[in-house]
């Protein structure tokens, strides 16, 4: 099959197109015939490395965490899905790699695509969707009444994000550039703060939650909006010791998390709020549940640009620009 790999890590490592083996296909798993797949700012961290003590993949690895695509084959243990299905999802962090013709997955971290959705627009939804489900709903627990702040409200995470949090019934700030206001507003944000001329800081307080995905200054600042008790969830680190004790990790990987984290974790300690790490993981329990609102017109997905597979490092490229107004999404056929 055709697939967009890499054979060594670094931000020069000649990510490529060329041939790879068919994936395995074991006996609880679905093969899918990629039509479309999402790209996201994780892709580049897995590339340049900086997940590697975290993530052991083996070289050569192919790249890209969501895909949409139709069911071509199943184990011989799978229930939910059959030949012809189509369907999208986000695949185990260990078994990634949608920018390829095919890609072999657990059935339990697929779901049948959303019925009105092309294969791109589909394609744009389980790694953003998951991650804002696994923060605002999972994590924080986000009812209505509440208020949140979500910073960079324009991208990925944030588009989707800020649908969600206003579907729940919470009151939505969010932090964006000029050029991007007028989206974010669209999307559904009560208040919208224009990073370029403002500062969220003096404007906000009172907040439950803040779901960050921007830098450790933006982090820091963010305690002083909670109100006590309130949460502060990052999706860019630092990893805490929760995280380190989800994934299972080693003596040394627990002490280095620690330690990454100590600093946040202590003046989170002592503005009186909790603050914690989330990686997102594969859930196709929680991909039907988004696939509900999509359906039921809640939540549209924000698609930037579309790219051809023969340009994905391109695409790559754009998305680590940081100007994508949502998505970014290669289309395979």
């Amino acid at each position: 099959m055709k697939a967009f790999f890499i054979d060594r890590y670094g931000k020069n490592s000649g990510a490529r197109i060329g041939e790879r083996p068919d994936p395995e296909l074991r006996d609880n798993d679905v093969l899918v015939q990629v039509h479309a797949a999402g790209l996201n700012p994780l892709d580049s961290k897995i590339r340049d490395g900086e997940f590697k003590l975290i993530l052991p993949y083996r070289l050569p690895l192919v790249l890209g965490h969501e895909a949409a695509g139709v069911v071509v084959r199943v184990g011989p243990k799978v229930t939910r899905f059959k030949p012809g299905d189509e369907v999208y999802a986000r695949p185990d962090k260990n078994r990634i790699g949608t920018f390829a013709e095919l890609i072999s997955m657990n059935e339990t971290d697929v779901a049948i695509k959303p019925r009105d959705l092309s294969m791109e627009e589909a394609a744009s939804i389980p790694l953003v969707g998951l991650t804002a489900w696994q923060a605002l709903v999972e994590k924080a627990n986000l009812k209505k009444g509440q208020k949140v702040l979500i910073h960079a409200g324009s991208g990925g995470v944030g588009t989707f994000a800020i649908q969600l949090a206003k579907h729940i019934g919470a009151t939505v700030a969010t932090t964006t550039s000029t050029a991007n206001v007028d989206l974010v507003r669209r999307l559904g944000a009560d208040v919208v703060i224009d990073y370029k001329t403002q500062d969220f800081e003096k404007i906000l307080s009172g907040y439950d939650v803040v779901l960050n995905s921007l830098g450790k200054d933006t982090l820091e600042k963010s305690l002083r909006v909670l109100k006590p008790g309130g949460k502060l969830i990052s999706i860019s680190g630092p990893p805490d010791p929760d995280f380190a004790r989800e994934l299972g990790a080693n003596w040394f990987l627990r002490t280095v998390m620690r330690l990454l984290s100590y600093g946040i974790r202590k003046k989170a300690k002592r503005h009186g709020v909790r603050y914690s790490f989330l990686f997102m993981r594969a859930q196709g329990d929680q991909l039907r549940e988004i696939t509900t609102l999509i359906d039921s017109g809640a939540i549209r997905p924000v698609v930037d640009r579309i790219f051809p597979f023969a340009l994905t490092g391109e695409a790559l490229t754009y998305v680590d620009t940081g100007r994508a107004k949502g998505k970014v999404v290669v289309k395979m056929r």
